[in-house]
């Protein structure tokens, strides 16, 4: 017989394993702002200033409809532990910033910013990038121009709208971290 102490592997709780599917509504009358469900949790969010769309393009502020899968969690490891997750991390290294640009050949992927490289930094001086769960939104095949950096990332004051991403504070981050995996479905729309 097992000491008392030793877990079960053929038992289970919900916690031990990532959530199949989260959902990612508008809020009633509110465009800009939403809902994120994620089992039994009800987390507040902040949307694209363009509402959620089904037609994305680069720059216009929506956040995109679709059905996508988180690819990884990037985290400023200089400001913060690493968090609890079952999805893949990296460090947001000073050079690390994100193509957004449809002519260049490492659009809407990671880049190192240098001399000969532009983008959108994921090291900033606000708190918005310290945690960011980044989708496979536009990545195969990658579109020109249908939209890049769409992320899950933090809320700016009073869920100010975002630029085509997903914002929600800091502790709804964490406890959706500790719940979400390569597998789960991240339904928008």
């Amino acid at each position: 017989m097992a000491p008392a102490s030793s877990p079960d592997p053929d038992r289970t709780t919900p916690r031990d394993r990532p959530l199949s599917v989260i959902l990612i509504r508008a809020a009633a009358g509110r465009p800009q702002q939403g809902w994120l469900l994620a089992g039994p949790q009800t987390i507040p969010v902040a949307l694209g200033r363009g509402g959620i769309r089904a037609d994305k393009r680069e720059g216009d502020g929506g956040t995109p409809r679709g059905v996508f899968h988180p690819v990884r969690l990037w985290w400023r490891a200089d400001r913060h532990p690493r968090p609890r997750t079952f999805l893949p991390t990296r460090s947001i290294q000073p050079d690390d910033a994100w193509s957004e640009d449809p002519a260049q050949r490492h659009y809407n992927r990671p880049v190192k910013l240098g001399a000969d490289a532009s983008g959108d930094r994921l090291t900033r001086a606000d708190h918005l990038y310290d945690f960011i769960i980044e989708i496979d939104h536009n990545t195969r095949p990658r579109i020109p121009g249908r939209g890049s950096a769409v992320f899950l990332h933090l809320a700016r004051e009073a869920f100010a709208p975002t630029a085509g991403c997903v914002g929600m504070t800091r502790t709804a981050m964490l406890r959706l971290l500790e719940r979400i995996g390569p597998a789960t479905r991240i339904v928008i729309g």
